[in-house]
């Protein structure tokens, strides 16, 4: 059975969603170092303007030290962005068909406090994988490997965490709520898709078409 490789995000654009419903198990990298400009911090919901962009405030390392591991980033829990990032999602979504359908177990994210960046992450992850109704195996790996390529069982796709990429794969339409404003925005954060699609949402990313080479990308 093979794996899929990833970063856990802030929720996460809707390819990386995607691609791994074509999986049944995640492999979370739990032993690389934090990188700044990526899905770990951001998600982009569609507000009332246009593209807005949701990022997590965290605690800058010590200068003296080179690097700082993913899974030791902590929150910068001073800034009130819970409440500011759960504010901008109810603007943006309160209209969409199936915001009230998700948001009570939505809201829990935003009132409980976390520590770590990851966790609050993986915690999102769960929340998605619950919302979508798909079951998936999930384990973590042990020690950092740059290059998986001799890995049969691995699919590793941890690059799919950068915020300034182009989209992996091109994605079909779907309403959107001020989609008759500003038109449809393609690989927004998969929130997106669940208060606009809801219960569709899983034949949605499984009915994309993706090529042969992405999905079995080493």
């Amino acid at each position: 059975m093979k794996s899929i490789l990833l970063n856990p995000t802030y929720f996460g654009p809707i390819d990386l969603f995607a691609i791994v419903c074509r999986y049944d198990r995640i492999c979370w990298e739990n032993e690389d170092n934090y990188q700044k400009q990526t899905y770990r911090t951001r998600q982009y919901i569609y507000g009332a303007n246009g593209a807005l962009l949701l990022n997590i405030p965290i605690v800058h390392k010590d200068k003296t030290q080179p690097h700082q591991k993913y899974k030791e980033t902590r929150i910068d829990n001073q800034y009130d962005w819970q409440r500011i990032h759960w504010k901008s999602l109810e603007a943006a979504y309160s209209s969409s068909p199936f915001f009230e359908f998700y948001r009570d177990e939505l809201e829990v994210l935003y009132k409980d406090e976390f520590i770590f960046l990851q966790e609050f992450n993986k915690a999102c992850w769960k929340l998605v994988l619950d919302c979508l109704g798909t079951e998936k195996m999930i384990t973590q790996t042990k020690s950092f490997k740059k290059d998986y390529s001799e890995e049969k069982n691995t699919a590793d796709f941890r690059k799919l965490s950068i915020a300034k990429r182009k989209p992996f794969i091109e994605l079909p339409e779907y309403p959107q709520v001020f989609m008759e404003k500003h038109g449809f925005l393609s690989n927004l954060s998969v929130l997106d898709l669940l208060f606009n699609q809801g219960p569709e949402s899983l034949s949605y990313l499984k009915e994309i078409p993706i090529q042969q080479e992405i999905q079995s990308q080493p």
